[in-house]
């Protein structure tokens, strides 16, 4: 993997240490043994290999989401490699009888919005015509047409699709956090409240208010759209 761009809690020489724990290819995974058995195992051995077998678990599902969220496959690259290095850094932080999958998310995310926060030129990137539309744009998009907007007013599916994002990406970094976990990564309630330290009902509020402010948005980009100012013949 590349060099990170702007990351100021990567030397060089750190994301040399993260990328030795990357799995080559062809690693196996062992998929009946549970994340926190492996993180034991890591925290007793300091295996290399160990650390890559969880690396490999999460490098598709993680990595995925961290595109959508940074905007970009290489800064998303870069931004994953960061992460597990926090975890390689932080691992005897870990609390026994917590999950792992929680705990890396809320190092992710925290990557991300840093991240984004040091490069803000770069949140437009996703809406150019290489980000591939997914199921869980179109998701958000019949959650946000439950306004009351007529179906004859929408357009077509992929700029549907784009429209999504573009309104995602003028939200605020922490409310981004929110609409990828709640809806992108389709977790529960619960496991993102543990994520973001807060209890339940202060996660179902935020997702309220984030799809209320998301509506907004989505509505005036849709209103100021080539489409909506075609008039029908």
């Amino acid at each position: 993997m590349n060099q990170p761009t702007d990351l100021n809690t990567c030397t060089e020489d750190k994301m040399e240490l993260a990328a030795s724990f990357l799995p080559v290819s062809g690693s196996e995974v062992i998929s009946d043994v549970t994340d926190e058995l492996l993180v034991e195992s890591y925290l007793q051995t300091r295996s290399p290999d160990v650390f890559a077998k969880l690396v490999k678990r999460y490098e598709r599902e993680l990595f995925t989401f961290l595109r959508r969220f940074v905007g970009d496959a290489q800064q998303a690259e870069d931004v994953f490699q960061a992460t597990f290095l926090s975890v390689h850094l932080r691992i005897d932080q870990f609390e026994k009888g917590r999950r792992f999958r929680p705990w890396l998310y809320a190092i992710a995310s925290n990557k991300s919005i840093d991240f984004m926060r040091r490069n803000r030129r770069h949140q437009a990137v996703s809406l150019d015509a290489k980000s591939a539309r997914s199921d869980s744009d179109d998701s958000l998009a019949q959650r946000l047409q439950s306004s009351g907007e007529s179906p004859d007013q929408l357009a077509i599916q992929k700029e549907t699709g784009a429209r999504v994002r573009k309104a995602v990406q003028e939200l605020s970094e922490p409310t981004q956090q929110l609409i990828q976990l709640a809806f992108y990564q389709g977790m529960k309630y619960s496991d993102i409240a543990e994520i973001l330290q807060i209890p339940i009902g202060t996660v179902k509020s935020r997702v309220f208010t984030a799809v209320r402010k998301l509506n907004q948005i989505w509505l005036r980009i849709h209103e100021t759209s080539p489409e909506a100012e075609t008039p029908k013949k």
